[in-house]
C-alpha cells in the first residue's frame, strides 16, 4: 500500500497548482492541506497534523515550505519524506518584509487586484508571460483565495522564524525542486537547504519559474512519483 501523501500550498494558491499531481494519483490517499483558515505558521503546520494520516509523505510549495519546517519541528516521526518546490528557509528580511507590507497596504485600500498582477511577473519566466493558460490558473487561483485570506496568508509569512538552525535535524529523505527562471526563490536558497539537510538531493527544473507543477508537470509529476515510491 502506497504512502499517504500531504500537499501543502503556496500563497495566493489553491489545490488548482497539484492539478497534474492530483490527476496522476487518482489511486492514492492524498490530503491538500488547509492554507485558508490561520493567520500564523504554526497554526497553518498544527492544522495540518491535527487532520493527516499517523504518516505520510509531506509536498509542501512556497509558503507551504515555511509550514513543512514547523511541521517538522512539531512531528518529525509522523513524515517519511519531504519534497519542498520553490521554497526558502530564512525568514524575512528588511526589504522582503517592506514589499509585503506595500501589498497589504495595497490591498487595503482596495487594490487586491493590482497585487495579482504585480505578481504574475515573479510568478512566471519572460517568455511564459503571455501564456493564456498559465495567467488563467494563476489569477483564478487568486481569486478563489481572495483578499481576507490573502492579508493573512502575508502576516503568517512575514512573522516566520528562520528555519535555518534546525534544518540539520531533518532526517528523512528529502527533495528539493526548484524551477531556474524563479522569480521569487533562488538556487541560493535552495542550494543553503541542500547543504543543510543530511538527506537532501536538489532537482532543478530547465526553463521554469515559482510553479513548476503546472509548468512543467511532463518533468515535475514523475520526479515526485519517483521519490514517493523509492
Amino acid at each position: 500500500m502506497s504512502l499517504p501523501i500531504v500537499l501543502i500550498t503556496g500563497q495566493l494558491l489553491t489545490d488548482a497548482v497539484w492539478q497534474p499531481l492530483l490527476d496522476a494519483w487518482s489511486d492514492r490517499e492524498i490530503i491538500v492541506a488547509d492554507n485558508q483558515s490561520d493567520d500564523t505558521i504554526e497554526g497553518f503546520a498544527q492544522r495540518l497534523l491535527d487532520n493527516a494520516p499517523p504518516k505520510f509523505a509531506l509536498v509542501a510549495h512556497a509558503m507551504g515550505g515555511f509550514v513543512a519546517f514547523e511541521v517538522m519541528r512539531r512531528a518529525p516521526e509522523r513524515v517519511a519524506k519531504l519534497a519542498l518546490i520553490s521554497t526558502l528557509a530564512s525568514a524575512d528580511g528588511p526589504a522582503q518584509t517592506a514589499r509585503r507590507q506595500g501589498y497589504i497596504d495595497l490591498v487595503e485600500a482596495g487594490n487586491f487586484d493590482q497585487v495579482v498582477e504585480e505578481r504574475l511577473p515573479i510568478l512566471f519566466p519572460e517568455e511564459r508571460r503571455n501564456d493564456t493558460r498559465l495567467l488563467g490558473i494563476a489569477r483564478r487561483m487568486a481569486a478563489d483565495t481572495g483578499a481576507d485570506t490573502f492579508l493573512a496568508q502575508q502576516r503568517a509569512i512575514m512573522a516566520r522564524i528562520d528555519s535555518r538552525p534546525r534544518l540539520g535535524e531533518i532526517a528523512v529523505p528529502t527533495l528539493l525542486i526548484w524551477g531556474e527562471k524563479d522569480g521569487i526563490t533562488s538556487r541560493a536558497h535552495h542550494d543553503e537547504i541542500l547543504e543543510a539537510i543530511p538527506s537532501a538531493k536538489l532537482e532543478v527544473i530547465a526553463g521554469a519559474g515559482h510553479l513548476p507543477t503546472v509548468e512543467a508537470p511532463e518533468v515535475v509529476v514523475p520526479l515526485l512519483t519517483a521519490f514517493v515510491d523509492q
